[in-house]
């Protein structure tokens, strides 16, 4: 065993111990996608004299901690996000009606001197509809405003007109509100007020003006008005004198109050008025059934993909595969350990990401056994750790060109993606940082130890990589002329391409309420409900506009426009009457300006993904390279979005995620096509270029098929268990693994040989003789057959 061996052997034992130890030692902070719970998106609005930034959203989020630490949920967040948003999560919050009304009011508490009696003035008031003309409606008079003043008019709470004065207080002065049943006084629950030093001055003035006028006046009232509605306008005292007033700690709001209606009140009393009023614009609620389900099923797949990818890769590498197989359950405590150590929230599509990574972690053990098949192909006599050695060297600039391009589009989804779509970037990304400690160091090591072990050299059937594979060796005997008639690929790449538009033109696509805006909910019921029936039902509470479909194992999902919560609870009442037991299984409420933003930076983020690929490859290859690359990557992306729309399946998020993902993975193939063609056309600079194209092909063939199955076994087994939640998501990147092993081999290389005809630049620089390395050097390294390739 070499130095070199050794210093990775103890690293990778080093990790694994850490790794478990953080996995049997922490729990995973699980989103609430996976929990069940309710997640509120609110948008803060500008005022005529507050704009919401970022300094008023702070103070806005702090006045909503205040108010849902009162409201008993156990462990809720609130974080800002951007200049003027907050992202309220409630984990078992099923029915969010209350959290909801009690986080959207913005509880504009103030206090008011009492003018008089008020005056209806029916000639300033706009027509009622004839539906509110009934002498029997109790509806209460609407308050009245002079547009010359500050000045109101409304009810009291026996529903007499009073005039109010202009605002003396607000309720940003009160420091503290408890709510307390008043036994001794008789006046049953009240609410208390502590003001803050200066309000407690302007409450004293306040009162004491009052009190100047004599005893059952309305004058000697003072007005307590939360959001334009009288709560409460007691008479001051008799026993307070004219300019003397009521001292900070002696206020007791009466009213009448039951022991809830106090308590609400004191809590939005203390939670104090917002700086900027705030909009729900997204509300989302997920059971715990189906968070849990989803683990469920994303643990079988993991373990049934990994199973299959594991036995696949040890029935095409053999041992070699077999320690590949070990490294990739190294790999999987690694990546988990990661996720739990930095404190990452698992979302849904995070945990998709992190079962999808188990695939695609064989990526660069495949790349370096098939160098190392070569090598040994080459050179027969040469010693097996040798062959391996070159193998992981002559590999690595396609790994790291690979995996650099995967990070690329992880960090397009952090960054430009939204709610759980970010957790599918973080995951993706420790994903392929674990990956490449696995394959490079866990298996490397594996690898050169079985290496130096005289039976494994000896017997070159066991160790798999000495003997070409069955597809390689098929390919060298056929030998076949892909690129003679480059352009008929172009053709056919052009037709399906053709067949997708015609697909999102005829059929369209059917966007998620993600990106619409509206409501989408489904229903467990205790009884089967058909569709039909369901719908009647439906409509006949007064949701005519209700779309209405099967989702999962006999669930129902209600999808409309414009949906509050009070109505959301008599549509569930609606179909209860059909199904009996009804329960909320996952609650979407994006609102309209949300799902116009979220479209556009959809839109946004699939333009930055193609200018970021773009650039990179033209960094890293030959512009004709990198400009083929992305064509064909734009055409796996309208392949992708043109199979949705002919299946009529939604494009949401999660969706996003996956074609962000294809992206990657479409460029990561072309990319081991081109780096195989750099490295040919350069040792060969005379030979055509379509005859290089044609070699690298045939080359790096075996490598995307075995890469490509790992992840298809992860994927179908995703389809097949995820449920609904994962079955789009599998889907979609089923279609674009395919496609994008096509296209990286029938589009990107015939585009970027049209391309080399035009293009003037020479062929690249043969490996080892760029600038700067002695050529005698090169030769002699080459000749030396003392040397393996090892370096310390």
């Amino acid at each position: 065993m070499t130095r070199a061996t050794a210093v990775r052997a103890v690293l990778a034992v080093a990790v694994l111990l850490a790794s478990v130890f953080i996995t049997l030692t922490m729990s995973p902070r699980l989103g609430l996608d996976l929990q069940g719970g309710t997640r509120i998106v609110l948008q803060a609005r500008d005022t005529a004299t507050v704009e919401a930034d970022r300094e008023t959203t702070d103070r806005t989020l702090e006045v909503l901690r205040q108010r849902i630490d009162s409201l008993g949920v156990a462990e809720p967040t609130l974080t800002r996000s951007g200049e003027d948003r907050i992202i309220v999560e409630l984990p078992d919050v099923q029915d969010p009606r209350q959290a909801a009304e009690v986080i959207g009011r913005t509880a504009q508490l103030t206090f008011h001197a009492v003018d008089g009696e008020g005056t209806d003035q029916p000639e300033e008031k706009t027509p009622a509809p004839e539906s509110t003309t009934d002498p029997e409606s109790t509806t209460e008079p609407a308050p009245d405003t002079d547009p010359d003043s500050d000045r109101l008019t409304l009810p009291d709470e026996q529903g007499r007109l009073l005039a109010l004065g202009e605002p003396r207080l607000s309720g940003a002065g009160v420091e503290d509100a408890t709510a307390a049943f008043d036994a001794q006084g008789g006046a049953g629950w009240t609410v208390s007020l502590e003001f803050r030093k200066g309000a407690g001055q302007d409450w004293k003035k306040l009162t004491g003006e009052a009190a100047c006028h004599p005893a059952g006046d309305d004058r000697r009232r003072v007005a307590i008005v939360l959001d334009e509605k009288v709560i409460s306008s007691p008479q001051v005292d008799p026993s307070v004198g004219c300019r003397a007033g009521l001292p900070s700690g002696a206020t007791q709001i009466t009213g009448s109050f039951s022991a809830d209606e106090a308590r609400d009140l004191a809590l939005l009393i203390k939670g104090g008025a917002l700086p900027v009023p705030v909009e729900i614009v997204e509300q989302r609620t997920v059971g715990p059934t189906l968070g849990a389900a989803a683990i469920d099923a994303s643990a079988q797949a993991a373990l049934i993909g990994a199973a299959a990818t594991a036995l696949f890769i040890t029935v095409v590498y053999r041992l070699f595969g077999a320690l590949a197989a070990v490294a990739l359950g190294a790999y999987g405590v690694i990546s988990y350990a990661a996720l739990l150590a930095l404190g990452v929230t698992l979302t849904l599509p995070g945990l998709a990401g992190f079962v999808l990574a188990i695939g695609m972690a064989v990526d660069a053990n495949v790349l370096v056994f098939e160098r190392a098949r070569e090598e040994c192909a080459d050179r027969p006599t040469r010693s097996l750790r040798s062959a391996l050695t070159t193998g992981f060297r002559k590999a690595w600039s396609a790994v790291a060109d690979s995996n650099a391009t995967t990070l690329i589009a992880a960090g397009l989804l952090f960054f430009l993606g939204s709610g759980p779509v970010k957790g599918f970037g973080v995951t993706l990304a420790i994903g392929v940082v674990a990956s490449m400690f696995s394959a490079l160091v866990i298996a490397r090591a594996l690898t050169e130890i079985a290496a130096n072990s005289r039976f494994v050299s000896d017997y070159r059937g066991v160790n798999g990589i000495a003997r070409p594979g069955a597809v390689r060796t098929w390919l060298v005997r056929k030998d076949p002329k892909l690129f003679r008639k480059s352009a008929r690929w172009l053709v056919v790449s052009a037709a399906l391409v053709v067949v997708a538009v015609a697909g999102i033109v005829v059929r369209g696509v059917d966007l998620g309420v993600e990106f619409t805006g509206g409501r989408l909910v489904e229903y467990s019921t205790s009884r089967p409900v058909d569709v039909e029936t369901a719908r009647d039902s439906i409509a006949a509470a007064g949701f005519g506009d209700a779309e209405v479909t099967t989702a999962g194992d006999g669930d129902l999902s209600v999808r409309t426009g414009k949906l509050d919560n009070d109505g959301e609870h008599a549509l569930r009442a609606a179909l209860a009457e059909e199904g009996g037991e009804t329960t909320k299984v996952r609650d979407e409420l994006i609102g309209p300006s949300l799902g116009d933003e979220l479209r556009r930076n959809a839109l946004i983020a699939l333009g930055v993904a193609v200018a970021v690929q773009l650039a990179y490859l033209a960094l890293r290859f030959r512009w004709t390279f990198a400009v083929a690359s992305v064509v064909a990557m734009v055409h796996d992306v309208i392949l992708v979005v043109g199979a949705f729309a002919w299946l009529g399946r939604p494009v949401d998020g999660i969706f996003l995620a996956a074609l962000l993902t294809v992206i990657g993975y479409s460029v990561n193939d072309s990319v081991v096509v081109f780096d195989r063609v750099r490295e040919l056309w350069g040792a060969n600079r005379r030979t055509p270029l379509d005859t290089i194209a044609r070699r690298a092909v045939l080359q790096t063939v075996p490598r995307t098929v075995n890469t490509g199955m790992g992840a298809l076994f992860i994927l179908a087994a995703l389809a097949v268990l995820g449920g609904d939640s994962l079955a789009d998501f599998a889907l979609a990147l089923l279609i674009g693994i395919v496609v994008g092993t096509w296209s990286s081999v029938f589009t990107a290389v015939p585009g970027a040989l049209a391309l080399e005809r035009s293009a003037k630049a020479p062929p690249p620089p043969a490996p080892g003789k760029g600038k700067g390395t002695p050529r005698g050097k090169a030769r002699a390294s080459r000749r030396d057959p003392l040397d393996n390739g090892a370096r310390v």
